[in-house]
């Protein structure tokens, strides 16, 4: 079954996109500074890489005994595996880390270390999502089976009227569904549908990488402590499940909140696989971006509060998007094309709610 592209339309604002890298390669060039990140993305990649080993190294030393503060451990692991995620691997993935592209491909496997693989990552994210956002079929991000409906043109059925109740505990399961099932599933749809001949692999190799991290993962961060650790055994698979549960709940929030809003207009195309709109116009009327004034936060969760200049930038590291975010809004509203914010998290959060309870019952 092989996977069926999209032909966006260029007859809408055809040259919204030259202007904009027009601008954007302006701004660099009068700034005088890369694309790439800087000594802030290193300063970064240390913290969030020691915010995840940190509290491992304590958990196998065989010094803590107390499992409140085993679980305090899993929990500040939790929070190193969304900097990771969000932080490091994301800009390694999109190869807007660095200009050497073995740094980037060497960081892009920081997410094999906390759960995830590194090469379905880069086809449903970099490939799928970032190029049919959210088209349904054709944007796995929004393609979470029957238990929920995040798009018009998904089937409803009648426990759907109660997602945006259960919805944060199917959220929560993100990363241990990524862990135990949905990457072994992708891998071979992903095989079909020829994409893993665009990322130059061979379906064995990349099983036999996938089974190998998988399994290393499984060690080290379950069956070694489960060793290690003077607490029962079931105790332990609790609190790495815990781990699981609070960074699949965060990650999931984030990515949410950028997409599954409002003012998405969701915008399918045709029986001839043609959509009507420019690809740049969609990713405007299909991004929100959220938070943009908390640095802490901006900070912690790579730039994706900007997620708009992401979408249009996705090669541009992350560090940048808050001074590139002024200039897009300008520009897009010279062109009389929308620019979605949401303002804070926990309220971009609520209007996520809203859309999960409208399309349970519309």
């Amino acid at each position: 079954m092989s996977f069926k592209s999209i032909k966006f339309s260029n007859q809408v604002n055809p040259n919204i996109a030259s202007i904009l890298r027009k601008k954007v390669k302006e701004y660099f060039d009068e700034k005088k500074i890369e694309r790439h990140g800087n000594k802030e993305m290193v300063f970064k990649t240390i913290f969030m890489i020691a915010l995840y080993f940190i509290p491992y190294g304590f958990l196998i030393s065989g010094l803590i005994s107390s499992p409140l503060i085993i679980f305090a451990m899993f929990l500040l692991m939790s929070a190193g595996m969304s900097g990771i995620g969000l932080s490091v691997m994301h800009d390694a993935n999109h190869g807007s880390y660095s200009r050497n592209p073995t740094v980037n491909n060497v960081l892009s496997y920081l997410i094999n270390i906390i759960g995830g693989n590194s090469l379905n990552w880069r086809i449903q994210h970099n490939v799928l999502h970032h190029t049919y956002t959210n088209i349904h079929g054709h944007d796995d991000d929004i393609g979470s089976g029957f238990l929920m409906r995040l798009a018009p043109d998904q089937k409803k059925l009648f426990f759907h009227k109660y997602q945006h109740l259960y919805g944060w505990f199917i959220y929560a399961q993100m990363t241990i569904y990524w862990l135990l099932g949905k990457d072994f599933g992708q891998l071979f749809t992903y095989y079909k549908q020829g994409f893993l001949k665009t990322q130059k692999r061979t379906f064995i190799f990349a099983f036999l990488e996938l089974i190998f991290f998988k399994a290393l993962y499984l060690f080290l961060f379950l069956v070694l402590p489960i060793i290690i650790l003077p607490i029962p055994w079931w105790m332990t698979v609790l609190f790495f499940y815990g781990m699981h549960l609070a960074s699949g709940l965060f990650l999931a929030c984030v990515f949410q909140c950028a997409h599954v809003m409002p003012s998405s207009d969701y915008k399918m195309a045709d029986e001839d696989l043609k959509h009507e709109s420019n690809w740049t116009v969609h990713q405007f009327y299909n991004t929100a971006n959220f938070s943009q004034t908390n640095k802490f936060l901006s900070w912690f969760i790579g730039g994706l509060n900007f997620q708009i200049e992401h979408h249009l930038f996705p090669n541009i590291c992350h560090i940048h998007y808050k001074n590139l975010a002024p200039i897009i809004r300008q520009t897009a509203e010279e062109n009389g094309i929308p620019y979605y914010e949401y303002g804070g998290f926990f309220n971009a959060l609520y209007e996520h709610t809203k859309m999960l309870k409208r399309f349970g019952y519309n």
